[in-house]
């Protein structure tokens, strides 16, 4: 099993979902909330998505999940109320049990907070309130890049993370042309690391990528491979050699309906397939007793 997939059967802890205007995130959001093999009570906070956009069928297991609805509430509208205590009660009010809390999107409730700093003790007691249940529990928040979340990214809340970043493929093919910088296995890690972090990180250049002259117009892949998208994942925990914290870096593929090796992405197989032809030729080469 994938590390993806591991972590969407069994989230734990802090699980951070990232989409951007270049690629969404949702398709993973849908399946960690599907109904789990596990016994588990799922808690939806919807601030910009539908529940019925994230959830395939509403009442296809009413006793497993809870679903609050607020995306009507807008500040300046008279629809609007603070919605901290409503989702403090409602955790509280959980019955015993493993519990996972999801929120779409953070990002949305730090802007009807309209403060990050008072948004983030709002998610630090939150999270110490799901952390002191008795059985495992989770808390989930999907979140468009913003500078929020530098501040539940950072150790002061959790000192284990789960981040789940979403890219279009777009951008690994332009690493692989534009830059010769294949991924792991396929190519050096630190060299493309070192190429992918900063440019990953401006918005701009994705959406360029995506949305702008030779694009391909959508979130991404085009025709056959439309769903289909990279995801980064960077986990933090704490390692068992004198509490050392560890942090991992890689990248799955993303294939529509689940988890998928990047080379089997239809997008990507080309690139990366020919890379792989090149290294064995290469080391054909190099083995050459003559």
């Amino acid at each position: 099993m994938s590390r993806l997939a591991s972590i969407i059967a069994n989230p734990s802890g802090l699980v951070i979902l990232q989409s951007s205007v270049s690629q969404t995130c949702l398709p993973i959001l849908h399946q960690i909330l599907k109904p789990a093999e596990r016994p588990s009570r799922t808690l939806l906070f919807s601030f910009l998505y539908p529940p019925s956009s994230l959830i395939e069928t509403l009442t296809s297991d009413a006793s497993s999940i809870s679903i609050f609805d607020y995306t009507e509430r807008i500040p300046g509208y008279d629809t609007w109320t603070d919605s901290r205590q409503d989702i403090l009660n409602a955790i509280k009010s959980a019955p015993p049990g493993p519990l996972s809390v999801v929120i779409d999107s953070v990002d949305t409730l730090a802007s009807d907070i309209s403060s990050d700093s008072q948004t983030f003790k709002f998610i630090k007691t939150l999270f110490n309130l799901i952390s002191s249940r008795s059985q495992p529990s989770v808390l989930v928040l999907h979140s468009l890049a913003c500078s929020f979340l530098s501040l539940v990214t950072q150790t002061a809340l959790s000192p284990t993370l789960t981040h789940v970043i979403a890219h279009p493929p777009a951008l690994i093919e332009h690493l692989i042309t534009a830059y010769s910088t294949f991924p792991p296995p396929a190519g050096p890690a630190e060299k493309f690391w070192s190429v992918f972090i900063p440019i990953s990180e401006r918005a701009p250049e994705s959406r360029r990528l995506v949305y702008g002259p030779g694009g391909t117009g959508t979130c991404a892949g085009a025709g056959n491979n439309a769903n289909e998208f990279v995801v980064e994942l960077i986990i933090r925990g704490v390692g068992t050699e004198g509490g050392r914290r560890t942090t991992e870096r890689m990248l799955e593929g993303w294939g529509g309906e689940g988890t998928e090796r990047l080379e089997r992405l239809g997008s990507l197989k080309a690139l990366l397939s020919r890379k792989e032809i090149d290294v064995v030729r290469f080391r054909r080469l190099t083995s050459c007793p003559c």
